[in-house]
């Protein structure tokens, strides 16, 4: 088995071409990184080993979310202002002006993106056989105003499943995994899925996929976004249970 570290929201990056379209004050957009940004989970997720591949997406999902459908007819956070290209902020205000450029961002980094995640499984997949995704992400302890799930009393880990690509036993093994290391655990809630290439969605088993979640208060500062003393603690529990998980399956 390989296993894909999919890391699409850890990056601030917006390249300096873009900035004009957006329509906050320097100091709204920092608030809004503060606000949106899976902050350091390319770091609490940097696992190494053979079998193990992380794709970290390098542009900020407040310039274009690769995690979210390309269509918006598909997509249910376009409802809120959040397809693909953000068109709100995470409180509905306006974030940037897309009309001309929507397009050109989708083609340029959200087809690029993916072109290069189904290459990277399909490779994995003839290397050896079955693939695990891993979809790597962190929520803020309470619910932002965007959030479809606004229950206050938030899990430690969020586990999202897939009905086609997440058999029982992947999603049981991470769930006991994570209760045994003591953390508090809840399945697709607040958030729910996880990521699969079109190319293989509702038609390969062996393209497993499960999405961990980490609460940000765990390992980090949410308000000045510093990392905390727990930082390497978690990161290190992160790695040992995917690296158990890894060894089971081989």
């Amino acid at each position: 088995m390989s296993i894909v570290l999919h890391i699409p929201h850890a990056s601030k990056h917006i390249p300096d071409e873009y900035l004009k379209y957006f329509t906050l004050s320097k100091k709204d957009l920092e608030i809004e990184f503060l606000k949106m940004t899976d902050h350091f989970t390319d770091e609490l997720f940097d696992v190494s080993g053979d079998n193990v591949h992380q794709l970290k997406f390098p542009i900020s999902r407040l310039l274009v979310d690769v995690e979210r459908f390309e269509k918006d007819e598909l997509e249910p956070m376009c409802k809120v202002g959040m397809g693909c290209v953000y068109e709100k902020t995470h409180d509905g205000n306006s974030l940037k002006n897309v009309e001309n450029i929507k397009d050109e961002l989708i083609n340029k980094f959200y087809k690029t993106h993916h072109e290069n995640f189904t290459k990277i499984v399909n490779t994995k997949l003839k290397q050896n056989n079955k693939v695990l995704i891993i979809d790597c992400h962190s929520f803020p302890k309470y619910p932002l105003p965007y959030e479809l799930n606004q229950e206050m009393d938030r899990p430690e880990i969020c586990i999202g499943t897939d009905n086609f690509h997440t058999s029982e036993k992947l999603r049981n093994s991470f769930g006991k995994l994570f209760e045994k290391s003591n953390f508090t655990v809840k399945f697709n809630a607040p958030f729910k899925g996880s990521i699969v290439p079109i190319k293989f969605y509702n038609k390969d088993k062996e393209v497993q996929s499960i999405m961990i979640e980490v609460r940000r208060d765990l390992y980090m500062d949410e308000h000045s976004r510093q990392k905390n003393k727990n930082f390497n603690k978690i990161k290190k529990t992160l790695e040992k249970i995917i690296n158990v998980y890894l060894n089971e399956h081989r």
